[in-house]
């Protein structure tokens, strides 16, 4: 199966379930990988024929912004359905990251993969 990337989307949101995460916009380090069937598209060479990265990245990035959630875990679900809402996209898989949330740790996160099967 094909893939396309979106590597290291840097959102500002709130997530956390301490009082401190929930007063401002923390950094979000999402990265995504869409399973998918890119034959036709590398034929036509027509964007009508693939997975619009760039609208998928724009949806992520406004959902992480918005959605105000209290674990990674929440937010990577959030994000995979978001992504699976698009016809061609077979499978996906998201990480999520808070970069600096543990100490002596450059991130914590969740990684997870989902399908259109279950």
């Amino acid at each position: 199966m094909d893939q396309i990337l979106i590597k290291d989307l840097i959102a500002r949101g709130i997530i956390g379930v301490n009082e401190s995460e929930r007063e401002k916009p923390q950094e979000i380090l999402i990265n995504i990988i869409l399973f998918t069937d890119l034959k036709t598209a590398g034929a036509s060479d027509n964007i009508h024929d693939t997975v619009n990265y760039r609208n998928i990245a724009k949806q992520a990035l406004a959902h992480a912004e918005s959605a105000k959630r209290f674990t990674v875990e929440a937010l990577a679900a959030d994000i995979a359905y978001l992504c699976l809402e698009h016809p061609n996209v077979l499978k996906v898989r998201v990480r999520v990251e808070k970069p600096g949330a543990v100490r002596f740790a450059s991130s914590v996160g969740v990684e997870i993969e989902r399908s259109r099967d279950g």
